[in-house]
């Protein structure tokens, strides 16, 4: 099981920043997992989220 809410809100700051900035679409989903999963999502909900596999 993912531990929600694992990232501090600084962190979690520099991502949300980083996810709006980044040219790098590949850079953006990766944040993206990341965010989703402090949020607690599942690996299957967030691949579902995603439509990936």
């Amino acid at each position: 099981m993912l531990a929600k809410n694992h990232l501090s809100e600084e962190q979690k700051g520099r991502l949300l920043k980083t996810l709006k900035e980044h040219n790098n679409p590949y850079v953006r989903e990766k944040i993206l997992i990341l965010l989703l999963m402090n949020d607690g999502k599942t690996y299957q909900e967030i691949s579902k989220f995603l439509n990936i596999a």
